[in-house]
């Protein structure tokens, strides 16, 4: 699929979506809140046959915020749907999991260090903190006291 297909079929998914943002023809991104991450994540991936590199999960100054990076090989486009949780107190995003199982490892660690539930997780358990690391303590939170 070229980048004049890909942006075409991003236009099937503009409800899901707050804004799409192009800073160059090879990075795109899809901002939407979490409760459309899935949605979003599952046409990239089934619809558009874009390949899933990684999740990166980040705690903004207003929300947390996960992203997630898929490739259009056959161009070299990287295209992230960066999903907002707003609620702070009790952050959730649904699992992508079910359609693309790579996934588990990146979405345990970011409920590790960063406490975002991941819903439907298959396997939710400790990744790389120590199994006696204090519960409700999230190193890579902003308000994380070392």
């Amino acid at each position: 699929m070229n980048q004049e297909e890909l942006n075409n079929r991003l236009s099937e998914i503009k409800d899901k979506l707050i804004n799409i943002e192009q800073t160059k023809d090879s990075r795109i991104f899809l901002l939407c809140e979490a409760e459309n991450s899935f949605a979003v994540s599952k046409f990239l991936f089934e619809d558009l046959a874009l390949r899933f590199m990684i999740a990166t999960g980040i705690d903004s100054e207003d929300c947390f915020e996960i992203l997630y990076h898929f490739s259009n090989d056959g161009t070299g486009c990287v295209v992230t749907v960066k999903a907002f949780i707003r609620d702070r107190e009790n952050p959730s995003i649904e699992s992508i999991t079910p359609f693309i199982p790579a996934a588990e490892w990146i979405e345990r660690e970011i409920y590790d260090i960063l406490g975002i539930e991941i819903k439907n997780h298959p396997n939710m358990r400790r990744l790389i903190l120590a199994d006696d690391w204090p519960e409700g303590v999230y190193p890579l939170r902003k308000d994380f006291k070392r």
